[in-house]
């Protein structure tokens, strides 16, 4: 079986699709011939996009065996969906939250639902794919397959000398705190702000708090700007580019605690992300609901899991299919402060008391998700495909 890949999210550009990507298109060399047309960054996102049908002709004139092509995300489906030079082939599409419950009108009543002219929709949580039901996709061409994790996070140690080293870098003391982190974009949907300022004023003992992340401590001019657009604008614009809509709140918050316990790291590079995680007591996903967006899996859970942390996420969205209640962690109701504030203020009290737990979770998040079972559940579902005939 041939298999053409499309994607414009792929290395050297960093982040969960981009990782969901990169794994699916390289795992795939192990079972099938593989071809690829990815977005590397050398041309503009608008070239890229506007020479993709004949760039895909052109691969197919070259590897006429071609038999599968996959889409990785909605978006670069949608711009696809008017190209009709290979409706021969059978067409795959990997959808992932955002690109599902995106609220446009024209979306919405348009494109999302030509998607039923895609032979396969796989979904990476159940909640995603129960979002393409309920948006007039036909259920008998969704399919959940959740994402997978890097499985050499086992192999992170803890620096003997990281307590030390990270006072030394920021200022910070580690020592008989226990460290809860949190990890992702400052956008309105990861609930950073509301954690902030709802759940830690409830939180007692010893810790501190880590945010992980893009993050800039003083606004800019261009920020002030874009707040200037109609908030009808502003807000799509914020959802469609992952615009950092929860930054200066953030910040705000940040700026009025002298004496917190919380503090924001920046974006780290692998190696400092891995040592803070290894580092880590209870990782926190603490997603709000936000109309409009979804958080279609959480993988992030899975690799503070993989580095030996519990983790403690809201029960929403996609996020449950990676976070199995008492497994590798522990759910918890979204926006509701007084149930996180019992939920950490029982680990903080004792953190030990979890460490049984933790390593119990770590297991389990390894026999459970991994990038190459991922990788055999796509090709399963493509050798289906391959194995009846189009219409």
């Amino acid at each position: 079986m041939e298999i053409l890949f499309v994607s414009h999210k792929f290395p050297p550009s960093v982040g969960g699709m981009e990782k969901q990507s990169f794994e699916l298109v390289n795992g795939m060399k192990q079972f099938a011939t593989v071809h690829s047309i990815v977005y590397s960054g050398q041309e503009s996102r608008a070239v890229f996009f506007f020479s993709l049908e004949r760039r895909i002709l052109e691969t197919l004139r070259k590897f006429p065996s071609i038999s599968v092509i996959h889409f990785n995300d909605a978006l670069i489906a949608s711009f696809c969906l008017r190209h009709k030079s290979y409706n021969h082939l059978f067409r795959a599409v990997t959808v992932h939250g955002l690109d599902v419950v995106f609220p446009s009108a024209i979306y919405q009543k348009f494109i999302l639902p030509a998607f039923n002219r895609f032979d396969l929709i796989i979904a990476v949580s159940q909640a995603c794919a129960s979002a393409c039901i309920a948006r007039g996709i036909a259920p008998e061409k969704v399919a959940v397959i959740p994402n997978g994790a890097d499985h050499s996070l086992l192999n992170t140690k803890q620096n003997e000398n990281f307590h030390e080293t990270f006072r030394q870098e920021y200022g910070i003391d580690l020592d008989g705190k226990t460290i809860l982190t949190a990890l992702g974009r400052p956008v309105k949907r990861k609930g950073f702000s509301w954690f902030i300022q709802h759940v830690l004023p409830q939180l007692k003992g010893n810790f501190v708090f880590l945010l992980i992340g893009p993050f800039e401590k003083t606004r800019s001019w261009s920020d002030r700007l874009f707040y200037c657009l109609p908030e009808i604008v502003r807000s799509k614009v914020e959802l469609f580019l992952g615009y950092p809509s929860d930054e200066n709140r953030i910040r705000n918050l940040l700026h009025r605690k002298t004496d917190s316990k919380v503090f924001h790291l920046g974006k780290l590079s692998h190696e400092g992300l891995h040592q803070v995680l290894a580092a880590t007591d209870a990782f926190v996903m603490p997603n709000i609901r936000v109309a409009g967006d979804m958080e279609g899996f959480g993988l992030v859970c899975l690799e503070a899991s993989l580095c030996g942390a519990w983790v403690f996420a809201s029960r929403i969205d996609g996020i449950p299919d990676a976070v199995h209640h008492s497994k590798n962690g522990t759910l918890i109701n979204p926006g509701n402060a007084p149930d996180w504030a019992a939920a950490l203020n029982a680990f903080i009290s004792d953190p030990a008391g979890f460490n049984s737990q933790s390593q119990t979770a770590r297991t389990y998040t390894a026999e459970n998700f991994g990038w190459t079972k991922m990788v055999e559940c796509y090709l399963k579902f493509f050798q289906d495909l391959n194995s009846g005939q189009k219409g």
